[in-house]
């Protein structure tokens, strides 16, 4: 069938995903291609101290978002967008929005990307002997407790975003299991996951947590597996998704995941001994495990879940490309200024030249050194970060060095939590797949690879990332067959597709080492500039 044809019979699915910088729809047709997307562009603000974003700036961008999504359908097939087959809805994972019995926000949204919990991710992680980190929802909601902040009295419901998006829609409170394991630890058993029953019994008999009567099972969303039946799209939620009313309601919704579950799916890696590197805002990466770890690392590896309840060792770093492109934005607007808008090549191009140029650099990078953190970094102990750039009165500064050093620097802590991995778990990894911005060119491969020290793919998906994962997740949840999760992505999905694959150079993994040592020894400027500025 062709896609217009498609569209018209509503047979299309759609995939919404709240990334940190954008939001982003695609619609796919019967052979799981993207057909045609929407986006709406965003950025968290400091309000108080807390990392957020406005309720009405999140309501305000998904309907944009799907506004933007009907143009291009209009535009592309001449045809009105007004149902699909099904949809589903991801966000960025973890975080605090917390609301009250008559459905009122008790407290502006507390992202992922807040530090501000540190002696609840402690106390839990203790509590539990399981890594319990700063940006889990229940590190949020302990902390609040610890506070004793005044809202804590009224709480009726917690969500992650893509659980209060999903329940705006379709009146539903559950929760796709990968996206539940960043608010609480889950426990796995013959085909199921829920809230660890164990952990859960120990928070609720805290002294504060009893004294509040708060239960888990009562204000966190319920868990679901992929696949599994979510609700449907409701008349208010139609009309809250579209408010022209151009949306027929009906439409079944697939369990709502986390940007790390679709970061899975989108890059095939849902079986033990896969993984995959989700690149943008921030940066993670995601080995499905054969067996438990053999200890614990709070604050540098996450234990979450693929869709299907596998376990999963996840290092994730809150600064990856942020800065880097504060730095191609300024480079952008001088060129524009000294050149005009009409000689200036289109920013997508003027970006991956000066990318490539990065090619180039010394394999020391000339003696440069950055620090992106324009946030807190709590693998490698900061809960506030300063963005730096440093270099030595006897440094080569060029292009070259200064790009290579930027792309060096959205990686090193990454690299610092995948040291444990490799080197002291021994974590087998039989392939990586990368999805996500720093993959849009060939140099971000190959750095990747050389940081990693294996071989990393980047599927022609890449770009895609997120939306399109959910997109198929959604798709998965009405199959007719409903194979496993892996058995659909290989047979249905991954068959044809095609990848790019780096292997890891000597000559880029020395460049690479060369930095990290000067990175981590750095760390020191990084901790003066945060107790100074």
């Amino acid at each position: 069938m062709e896609n217009k044809e498609l569209i018209e019979a509503g047979k299309a699915v759609l995939g919404i995903e709240f990334g940190s910088t954008r939001i982003k729809a695609v619609l796919i047709n019967e052979k799981y291609e993207p057909i045609a997307g929407g986006s709406y562009t965003w950025e968290n603000t400091l309000d108080n101290g807390i990392w957020t974003y406005p309720l009405s700036q999140i309501h305000e961008g998904l309907q944009t978002c799907y506004a933007d999504l009907k143009k291009d359908v209009q535009e592309k097939y001449g045809v009105k967008l007004t149902k699909f087959r099904a949809g589903g809805i991801s966000a960025m994972m973890h975080g605090y929005l917390a609301f009250g019995k008559h459905e009122d926000l008790l407290v502006p949204f507390r992202t992922w990307r807040n530090t501000i919990t540190g002696q609840a991710s402690k106390e839990l992680s203790d509590l539990f002997n399981f890594p319990v980190p700063e940006r889990w929802s229940v590190s949020h909601l302990y902390q609040a407790i610890l506070n004793k902040e005044p809202h804590i009295r009224y709480i009726e419901t917690v969500y992650t975003l893509a659980g209060y998006i999903h329940y705006k829609l379709t009146g539903k409170k559950v929760l796709g299991v990968g996206d539940a394991s960043g608010m609480f630890p889950v426990k796995y058993d013959a085909g199921k996951a829920n809230y660890n029953p164990d952990f859960k019994a120990k928070f609720e008999a805290l002294d504060s947590v009893k004294a509040l009567g708060l239960k888990i099972d009562n204000i966190f969303p319920k868990v679901l597996m992929a696949g599994e039946k979510a609700g449907e799209l409701t008349e208010a939620g139609a009309k809250f998704l579209d408010p022209t009313g151009d949306l027929q309601a009906g439409i079944p919704f697939c369990p709502p995941e986390g940007d790390a579950g679709t970061g899975m799916v989108a890059t095939n890696s849902v079986i033990a001994k896969t993984g995959n590197i989700s690149a943008g805002t921030s940066v993670f990466s995601m080995v499905v495990l054969e067996k438990d770890l053999k200890k614990a690392y709070p604050g540098i590896i996450d234990i979450v879940t693929t869709p299907t309840g596998l376990p999963v060792a996840m290092v994730h770093a809150n600064n990856c490309t942020g800065e880097h492109n504060y730095w191609m934005d300024l480079f952008y607007e001088v060129a524009t200024l000294m050149c005009g808008e009409e000689n200036t090549p289109k920013i997508g191009k003027f970006f991956d030249d000066l990318i490539s140029k990065s090619m180039e650099a010394d394999k020391d990078c000339g003696g440069l050194l950055a620090y992106n953190y324009l946030s807190g970094e709590t693998i490698t102990g900061f809960n506030s970060g300063r963005p730096l750039f440093v270099r030595a009165e006897n440094a080569k500064f060029n292009v070259a060095n200064f790009m290579r050093t930027q792309m060096f620097a959205s990686l090193g802590a990454l690299r610092a939590g995948m040291n444990i991995l490799y080197d002291e778990e021994k974590v087998p990894v039989e392939r990586m797949t990368g999805a996500g911005g720093y993959f849009k060119t060939d140099a971000g491969l190959e750095y990747m690879a050389a940081a990693m020290k294996t071989s990393v793919s980047a599927m022609e998906t890449a770009g895609e990332g997120g939306p399109w994962g959910m997109a198929l997740l959604a798709a998965y949840s009405i199959d007719p067959n409903l194979k496993t999760l892996n058995e659909f992505l290989n047979m249905n999905v991954f068959t044809g597709c095609k990848k790019i694959t780096a292997t890891p150079e000597d000559e880029l993994i020395e460049s690479f080492n060369i930095y990290f040592e000067r990175y981590m020894k750095g760390l020191d400027i990084e901790r003066a500039a945060v107790n100074t500025l």
